[in-house]
């Protein structure tokens, strides 16, 4: 009930029109499953505390990549995602977070406040990177690969689903919560696989 109220308030600062819609994005699905060309997860990238990270280490797990940001009327999310996490993590799935604040500037912060921002407030465990861009240049490469299989993100908690191998299989728009029954079958679909 909170995280439902504190959407409808914020939707406005996230892009959303008068009638608390967010602002349209690909539909889910976009992409299809096994539609995408490249495997996203690959080369390293720095995470908040900025040690490097190898991608091929999620390869096998199922991936939920997230542009994120802190200042973002969906910020909350933070709290369903960690859930979300915390729930299938042992069966092989994880969430990675990428900050950004090239999408409507809601992310002021630099990495070690964003850290502590997301702990503090939300206690995320699961991995979050170094502020990067994705949508504008220079790109996350990262984002470079999802932009090219399933659109560019067009809002912040836009949430593109991997499969084991690291491909796009769906692009879900900032307004499908974590706890979306789509989104979670969709996981729970690919754990089995």
């Amino acid at each position: 009930m909170l995280l439902a109220l504190a959407l409808s308030v914020g939707a406005a600062a996230c892009g959303a029109d008068d009638s608390g819609t967010p602002a349209p994005a690909l539909t889910a699905g976009q992409g299809g499953a096994g539609s995408s060309s490249t495997a996203v997860l690959t080369g390293t990238q720095p995470l908040l505390n900025g040690e490097p990270q190898q991608l091929s280490a999620y390869r096998g797990d199922v991936v939920l990549v997230v542009n994120t940001a802190t200042e973002c009327g969906f910020t909350p999310q933070f709290d369903g995602l960690e859930r979300l996490y915390r729930f299938h993590r042992d069966d092989g799935f994880v969430i990675l977070g990428f900050p950004a604040d090239d999408v409507a500037h809601q992310e002021p912060r630099d990495d070690q406040q964003i850290a502590e921002f997301c702990k503090e407030n939300f206690g995320v465990s699961f991995p979050m990177f170094a502020k990067s861009n994705v949508v504008s240049e220079p790109m996350n490469p990262v984002f470079e690969k999802l932009n090219a299989d399933a659109g560019p993100p067009t809002w912040n908690f836009n949430k593109y689903l991997l499969d084991r191998d690291g491909r796009v299989v769906e692009h879900y728009d900032a307004g499908t919560a974590p706890d979306d029954a789509a989104l979670n079958a969709r996981i729970s679909a690919l754990l089995r696989t």
